[in-house]
């Protein structure tokens, strides 16, 4: 049995879809078939670039979310940097006390 591969698309091509999608001059299984897409990656695009839209003439807010995913990511960051920080500490006492038990690993 062959795994099937995941294909990526740029958003330009995204975007050059999903405006000819908006256009409705051909069905979503017919831009499918002729952009080689399944045709439910069609409408998640459109969904989505109709969600964001607004955002093309609200700079401020489009800068804003950008700026609060950052701030997610950072704090997300941290947290991991804060327990790697936490095993490493465990794993050295660990190590100290089984050479102090004469216990080599």
């Amino acid at each position: 049995m062959s795994k099937r591969q995941i294909k990526k698309y740029d958003t330009g091509f995204k975007v050059k879809v999903v405006l000819e999608a908006l256009k409705e001059e051909m069905t979503i299984n017919e831009l499918a078939v002729k952009y080689d897409v399944i045709p439910a990656n069609i409408r998640n695009w459109k969904q989505e670039f109709m969600a964001n839209a607004e955002l093309v003439f609200d700079k401020e807010k489009a800068v804003a979310q950008y700026k609060e995913q950052l701030g997610e990511k950072s704090r997300q960051m941290d947290e991991l940097y804060r327990q790697l920080g936490k095993t490493t500490t465990q794993l050295e006492w660990c190590k100290k006390k089984s050479k102090e038990l004469g216990l080599e690993y």
